[in-house]
């Protein structure tokens, strides 16, 4: 399995930076965002290091799509969402990953909360919605945790 040392979600992976894990198996690993567009915000993302999703071979990319609909059932029991969106923009961190989100309002998939008006133009930027507490996110891991 290749790692990048450079790429924060591969440190993730290694074990050498902290996430609230709310799956893992031999080759993929679930945890919650850092930046929580809504409570209950999570990544599922291959542990190899892949750039690309459409780069994720498609037995993998099957397995990622079961686990995150097994993630969006519970996400509709622990948090009652009107909806639970699935997205992948490829931005952010170079490492495939696959968004899943429970939406309280039509705008939480497009992470509204990440725009601003800059001279007219819409912008994102995703530091915008400031950091959940670690032990905030281990109590959302532990409502999602799926086997």
């Amino acid at each position: 399995m290749e790692i990048d040392s450079a790429c924060p979600f591969c440190e993730i992976v290694a074990g050498r930076a902290p996430a609230s894990v709310v799956y893992a198996d031999d080759v993929i690993i679930a945890f919650t965002t850092i930046r929580q567009t809504r409570a209950g915000e999570c990544l599922v993302i291959p542990k190899a290091h892949i750039d690309h999703f459409t780069d994720i071979p498609d037995a993998l990319a099957a397995h990622i799509m079961v686990v995150a609909q097994k993630l969006g059932r519970r996400m509709r029991e622990a948090f009652d969402p009107l909806r639970v969106g699935m997205v992948v923009h490829g931005f952010g961190v170079a490492h495939a990953h696959l968004i899943v989100v429970p939406q309280h309002d039509p705008s939480d998939i497009v992470s509204g909360q990440h725009a601003f008006l800059d001279d007219g133009v819409i912008r994102f930027d995703g530091n915008l919605i400031p950091p959940t507490q670690r032990d905030e996110l281990d109590a959302i891991a532990a409502r999602l945790a799926i086997a």
